[in-house]
């Protein structure tokens, strides 16, 4: 909200300013005749303009700092994530006590890849990779590759999603609760 109210102030200052400047070429541009005002008001208004100009610019220019900090801390808390991510992928393979070549096949099938592509890059058949998938979703617990992914989905959102079928949980707000005969 801050951030839309600084961007507002700096769009109403430079518009003003470009205004009164616009105004006064086209004025002389095609003649349009106004009533003369004092010099010195008119140098006032002229500084007035220049300082909403520099003002406009320096606005800017933190509002662009944010952003730019602003994006830096989402691209490093991806980073983290990232990390946590292959963290906890590499703790569960070593707790289901899967092989090096079921760990690298169960990280090619979380990433999306076929058993064919599996296979070609690990340069081994289709028949093997079908194998060893079959082995880690035994040593997992699981029945298939959606089962496997979302083994990883509910260790990674924990507490984030609500227990709707078991209790109100802790993300519905009260009027949902009541809806739900919480």
């Amino acid at each position: 909200m801050k951030n839309t109210v600084v961007i507002l102030v700096i769009i109403f200052v430079q518009l003003a300013t470009a205004f009164f400047f616009v105004s006064d070429i086209f004025s002389s541009v095609f003649g349009f005749t106004t009533r003369p005002i004092s010099w010195e008001l008119r140098e006032l208004i002229e500084i007035g303009a220049a300082v909403g100009l520099l003002l406009g610019v320096v606005l800017g220019a933190i509002a662009l700092r944010q952003a730019i900090a602003r994006q830096k801390h989402a691209e490093s808390q991806l980073r983290l994530a990232s990390g946590a991510f292959m963290e906890l992928l590499n703790e569960r393979f070593s707790e289901w006590g899967l092989t090096p070549s079921e760990a690298d096949v169960a990280l090619f099938a979380i990433k999306g890849l076929t058993t064919k592509e599996i296979a070609a890059m690990r340069q081994t058949s289709e028949g093997t990779v079908k194998a060893q998938t079959n082995a880690i979703y035994r040593k997992a617990g699981v029945n298939g590759r959606p089962q496997l992914l979302s083994l990883f989905i509910d260790d990674l959102m924990g507490d984030a999603l609500p227990n709707i079928v078991g209790g109100a949980g802790p993300g519905l707000e009260p009027a949902k609760q009541v809806a739900l005969g919480k």
